[in-house]
């Protein structure tokens, strides 16, 4: 019952249901949009295209996207999305990777990086800011 309210809500009057692909390639678009890049070719499950938005180049990111398909406040972040990532950045020779994630359709993006880069973002900011 609790499943058909949501249902109901996400969806308008006679409108069908959306599927999860529609509302991840949404979230791609508004990505390679903001970023530069390019989108993947079936989000990454071909042999040498990997991640979800690939940026090429010796700053490279290779990003996988997650997103909600109804507006949320909270979401799992699952260690193997940074695994698998990783291990697809090797194969791509990517030197970057990233798990975006957000809270529903139309929500803003949020970017999730790992402590490394993110001390070489925080030192490259207080260079700048030296620089002022």
């Amino acid at each position: 019952m609790l499943g058909t309210f949501y249902l109901k809500k996400r969806i308008k009057e006679g409108e069908q249901p959306k599927p999860t692909r529609y509302y991840s390639n949404k979230q791609e678009k508004a990505v390679v949009n903001a970023v530069g890049g390019r989108q993947t070719k079936n989000s990454g499950a071909t042999l040498f295209d990997k991640g979800d938005v690939i940026m090429s180049g010796k700053n490279g990111f290779l990003l996988e996207c997650k997103t909600k398909t109804t507006p949320s406040s909270s979401i799992s972040i699952k260690k193997e999305w940074f695994e698998k990532n990783k291990q697809e950045c090797l194969i791509t020779g990517t030197p970057h990777q990233a798990v975006v994630f957000n809270f529903g359709p139309g929500e803003e993006n949020h970017y999730i990086i790992d402590e490394y880069l993110f001390l070489e973002l925080l030192n490259h900011l207080n260079t700048l800011n030296e620089n002022i």
